[in-house]
């Protein structure tokens, strides 16, 4: 079975450092880029990304727009994201899910509960 390759698109360096890490030693390649655009660009070029974990609160594209946009492209809109965020307020996963997501995961990540959602959407 080929590797799936997991996106992490956020725009604090420790938080793809941190998930890199936990995600390598599960086994997983991970790629990385700091802003949604990055992003699109890693995704457009290759054609391996599994799924994507994208943090919805970014200064240039927020999670929301990124999805939005990921959805117009033939190359990208069949990706599935999981929205990874700290705003973990009342009705932001249906909002989440509602814009694209395949799957929400709240800040600080539950590790457990992030790879069953990797695993669910990437079967």
């Amino acid at each position: 079975m080929p590797q799936k390759i997991i996106l992490i698109i956020d725009d604090d360096n420790r938080n793809i450092f941190a998930l890199k890490a936990v995600l390598k030693a599960k086994g997983f390649e991970c790629l990385s880029a700091i802003s949604a655009r990055d992003g699109f660009a890693i995704m457009e070029e290759r054609d391996v990304v599994s799924v994507v974990l994208m943090d919805m609160m970014m200064p240039d594209m927020d999670g929301y727009q990124a999805m939005a946009a990921m959805k117009k492209s033939p190359k990208m809109q069949n990706i599935p994201v999981l929205a990874v965020t700290a705003q973990a307020m009342v009705g932001d996963k249906e909002r989440c899910l509602i814009a694209g997501a395949s799957g929400y995961v709240s800040k600080p990540i539950n590790v457990d509960e992030l790879l069953e959602q990797i695993e669910e959407v990437t079967k």
